[in-house]
């Protein structure tokens, strides 16, 4: 990898996963597949690889785990092939987090890339399925070692943005964590529909949505939540097992000006 996650960790592409080092848990990854979210793609019927990403929700150091646990904090990992979905680069399918019944809100998600590049795409307003205006819409490119920060109730989707390698990731996120993907099935995806063009990625706007601009740009320092950058955020809690809290929590964060 480009980046050293700050524990043993190794992602695989043949086939799509992670291998574990020692003293590392983790579980067997769950693979989502092209059919599994056609109908959030530009085009439904589009080729591309048949396993897209593949996930492992819990991963850490054993020594840690006590510590992650009692705070409601989850450490995820995700790795996405490289390619192309017909005229879109490999990306998820887009969700807003669900209510988590711990902390009774949607809650946020801190993004580590780790290697490949990456868009976190992000609009700001789409849990009910009939808001046809998703207010203020980011496109956020990140490099390796780079971090990104999706605001509770944003909808938001990952998208490879060097469609000619994979691209893998890890994130924290609330233990109790669920996915709601019905306003943005509703409307067949996000706002903005990353486009693979003459080797860049522009974005196009979905029709289903009233709004005129998505912003692109890279990601900001988030020393306002106490993240340091350029140091890995696994190795962040391991050093301040509480500066993650605002996760789990999101009222101990500021969120009504957030900017990615």
């Amino acid at each position: 990898m480009k980046f050293d996650p700050g524990f043993k960790i190794t992602p695989t592409s043949a086939p799509l996963g992670f291998q574990y080092g020692q003293r590392v848990f983790g579980p067997q990854v769950e693979n989502r597949t092209l059919d599994s979210i056609r109908k959030n793609l530009r085009d439904p019927n589009c080729t591309g690889p048949d396993i897209v990403y593949s996930i492992a929700m819990d991963v850490g150091c054993e020594e840690d785990r006590e510590e992650i646990v009692k705070r409601n904090l989850l450490y995820g990992a995700v790795t996405y092939a490289k390619g192309n979905l017909g005229e879109e680069p490999v990306r998820s399918q887009g969700h807003v987090h669900a209510v988590s019944p711990s902390c009774g809100m949607s809650t946020c998600e801190v993004y580590e890339i780790w290697s490949g590049a990456a868009y976190i795409y992000m609009q700001e307003t789409m849990q009910e399925t009939t808001r046809d205006f998703p207010g203020r819409c980011y496109a956020v490119l990140a490099y390796p070692g780079e971090v990104v920060v999706v605001p509770p109730n944003w909808a938001h989707c990952t998208i490879v943005a060097d469609i000619t390698k994979n691209m893998s990731f890890g994130a924290w996120c609330v233990r109790d964590f669920g996915f709601d993907y019905s306003g943005v099935r509703s409307h067949g995806g996000v706002a903005w529909f990353p486009i693979v063009k003459d080797n860049n990625i522009i974005f196009q706007k979905n029709d289903s949505y009233q709004t005129e601009e998505c912003v692109v740009k890279r990601p900001r320092r988030y020393s306002d939540l106490g993240i340091e950058a350029g140091k890995p955020i696994y190795t962040q809690f391991q050093e301040n097992p509480d500066r993650f809290l605002f996760v789990s929590n999101p009222k101990l964060a500021d969120w009504e000006h957030f900017v990615p």
